[in-house]
């Protein structure tokens, strides 16, 4: 089999014969045999073992066919080596031990120890790139939604501290979020020198700012990370999470390759809004999988048709899968895009 690059290429807006796939949690709960790996180690053992983080991430790329694989990880994977102690709780999410709430706190956080404290993640990231035939997405979580998490202490609804430290004390904040983005920029080098061929930044929650406090508080940091990368010659993704549609005109200045949308604003809105400079992703409804596969593909038709009209189109969920999907349905929608995109590309020529 040859290396299938269709997803570099469409990241850099280049000619493709068919739409490349991959989800967002591609390597997750929905599958029956993970669910059995999970049985025996958490999602945190699971990355301290490099071979079976490995098989994790390559199990979606043999059952689903996707035309890229994303690292079996998670975003808070770094946060421990900046000096923070969480748990990745069932049914919650990451909680903080200690959540940073004070000057003494943040001036504690060290930089991030990629190669001392992250060897086993840059293993698995070795063992990918000799074993995939196509290309690896590795990933860190943006500081925002990073920050939202160390200074609620665990997931939130509504952001109350977080958005009290930016507006009662924004030089707090700063602070914080210019640790963060070093430690995003040192691990995202440390991936891309071990063998990533793309990365990602999630900013799942960044969608609960207003645009005006998002170019406030946190566009300067995404900024300066995506200025701090643009020497590295792989594909750049952020994805600005959910609800984030009315952010999309602030980004034209992100040094990135590719935006992530979520299914509330159209693939064709999306590209207006970031007047067509950036390749897009998305942006299927993942709750759109409990439907029949007759509806399933026909969303996913409507989304192709739009993506198809200019180059630069991934196909992907608007945000990721969740544990009741169907793998049966996932195998099938991702046949069905590559069988529909490629009669209609073909057709153009």
């Amino acid at each position: 089999m040859t290396y299938n690059d269709r997803f570099i290429r469409a990241c850099r807006k280049e000619q493709v014969d068919r739409l490349p796939v991959w989800y967002m949690r591609q390597a997750g709960r929905y599958d029956p045999d993970y669910r059995k790996i999970k049985e025996k180690y958490s999602l945190l053992e699971i990355c301290q073992q490099p071979e079976l983080a490995a098989e994790v991430t390559m199990m979606p790329v043999r059952k689903l066919d996707v035309d890229a694989a994303i690292l079996y990880s998670d975003i808070m994977n770094p946060v421990a080596s900046i000096g923070v102690d969480f748990d990745i709780v069932a049914q919650v999410g990451p909680v903080i031990h200690d959540p940073i709430r004070t000057k003494a706190q943040i001036d504690r956080l060290r930089p991030v120890d990629p190669e001392g404290d992250l060897g086993h993640i840059l293993e698995t990231i070795r063992i990918l790139d000799r074993e995939l035939e196509v290309p690896l997405i590795t990933f860190a979580g943006a500081p925002f939604t990073i920050a939202s998490y160390l200074i609620e202490g665990k997931p939130s609804k509504s952001y109350i501290r977080t958005k009290t430290m930016m507006y009662e004390s924004p030089e707090l904040w700063f602070s914080l979020m210019d640790k963060l983005g070093d430690m995003v920029i040192e691990y995202v080098r440390a991936q891309v020198k071990h063998g990533a061929k793309a990365f990602q930044l999630f900013d799942s929650w960044v969608g609960s700012l207003s645009p005006r406090d998002f170019s406030t508080y946190v566009l300067p940091t995404m900024e300066r990370i995506f200025n701090a990368v643009s020497d590295l010659n792989v594909p750049k993704i952020y994805f600005p999470g959910v609800s984030s549609g009315e952010l999309l005109p602030l980004l034209h200045q992100l040094q990135t390759n590719v935006i992530g949308l979520d299914w509330r604003v159209s693939i064709e809105e999306g590209r207006r809004r970031l007047d067509h400079k950036f390749a897009v992703q998305g942006n299927l409804d993942p709750y759109l999988l409990t439907g029949p596969m007759s509806v399933i593909e026909r969303e996913a038709k409507h989304i192709m048709d739009l993506g198809m009209k200019e180059p630069g189109f991934i196909f992907n969920l608007g945000h990721g899968l969740f544990p009741e999907a169907s793998l049966d349905k996932l195998k099938q929608l991702t046949a069905f895009v590559h069988r529909y995109s490629e009669e209609q590309l073909s057709n153009l020529k």
